[in-house]
């Protein structure tokens, strides 16, 4: 099989599996027991925690694990002091879309940052957003579809500066581009460990101790209080290893990555009646969205899909639907146009072969249609 999905979710790297086994195997204790088994299950979590805070450049006391990117992005909107507003941008994954409306039904004032039609925050809408004096503003870093990666650093320094909390899912960035807590100067960072060739069930958020967080779950004390509950032990130290190679090997990644997605792109280009999204801007080295006129991106995907390829047609977690993407429809892509998106998200194992595979199908495909 072709993968190219990574944006989904990514294969455990062999590495990883070995650095988990002797804690599915022998070192089983619970990490909050006193004894020689417990103390060797928190001294796991400890080095765990080490390596997914390096690979954000942020303290190790400041993580919190969590069950993934989805409750990590949960939790830190879940922080939202009573009756206060919120702001997220109009291209959000849904595990921030879908709480914060509820927060709206709650009573919580809620603002939908515009973006221009590379899917980048528009002049008119940060300025309203200023006059809706937000209390939190959540915007990812870069986007699990089109890939673009948004200027955090520059907003949050403008918005903290105005006593806002900010909040950026780095589920999709983490592990492709550099990432630092510290620099973007967001007080909340989400993370997820099975986008960066770990573990699926485990994830991060990142917190500046100057935010109170409120728990989604309580009752064991876990995670400074924060998030109780038994650790999953494997998983996590799972997550520490893969995000110790992401660090080490960021550089040889992005690399290989981009290369590919140039080959890619420079060979779609070919293909009549095709658009590539947000091309021109900032995105991640793996990511290529595009559609093509007069062809459905589901069958488009179905078709691959008997061709041993899998790609997506957005994102893996609000897929099947039949809409358009949420996320194309707010960069103002022509809703027909939308429904033919297909999404390629390239990994470390992908191959120039595979990539010219790839494109001889797609263009025989298309030929068809």
């Amino acid at each position: 099989m072709i993968y190219l999905d990574h944006n989904a979710t990514t294969p455990l790297d062999g590495r990883v599996v070995e650095a988990m086994l002797p804690f599915l195997k022998s070192f089983y204790g619970n990490p909050s027991s006193l004894y020689r088994h417990g103390r060797l299950a928190r001294s796991a979590l400890d080095t765990a925690r080490e390596q997914v805070a390096a690979l954000v450049d942020a303290n190790p006391a400041a993580v919190i694990f969590t069950s993934g990117g989805t409750e990590a992005n949960n939790l830190a909107l879940a922080s939202l002091p009573a009756a206060c507003r919120l702001a997220i941008a109009a291209t959000e994954h849904p595990s921030i879309t879908e709480p914060a409306k509820r927060l709206s039904r709650q009573g919580h004032g809620l603002s939908i940052i515009a973006v221009d039609g590379n899917g980048l925050l528009t002049e008119a809408a940060l300025s309203q957003l200023m006059g809706f004096q937000p209390t939190l503003v959540s915007l990812m870093l870069a986007n699990n579809e089109t890939g673009v990666v948004q200027d955090v650093a520059a907003y949050a320094g403008q918005w903290r500066e105005s006593g806002i909390i900010v909040h950026t899912d780095a589920v999709q960035a983490a592990g492709k581009i550099p990432v630092s807590f510290k620099r973007l100067g967001v007080q909340m960072l989400s993370l997820s460990s099975h986008k960066i060739y770990g573990p699926k069930g485990c994830g991060a958020l990142v917190f500046d101790k100057s935010v109170p967080i409120n728990p989604l779950i309580v009752g064991g004390g876990q995670e400074q209080d924060l998030r109780s509950g038994t650790e999953n032990v494997a998983a996590i130290v799972g997550f520490g290893k893969a995000a110790e190679l992401a660090k080490t090997e960021l550089a040889e990644r992005g690399k290989h990555l981009l290369g590919l997605r140039t080959l890619l792109e420079a060979n779609l280009e070919a293909i009549p009646g095709l658009s590539m999204f947000a091309k021109n801007v900032n995105r991640l080295p793996n990511t290529v969205q595009f559609g093509i006129d007069g062809v459905d991106g589901e069958m488009l995907l179905m078709k691959l899909d008997k061709k041993n390829i899998a790609v997506s047609s957005g994102s893996a977690c609000a897929s099947g639907g039949g809409q358009p993407s949420p996320v194309l429809m707010a960069m103002g892509v022509n809703p027909t146009l939308a429904k033919s998106a297909i999404r390629i998200s390239l990994g470390i194992a992908n191959t120039e072969a595979e990539i010219v595979q790839f494109i001889h199908v797609v263009k025989d495909l298309v030929s068809q249609a």
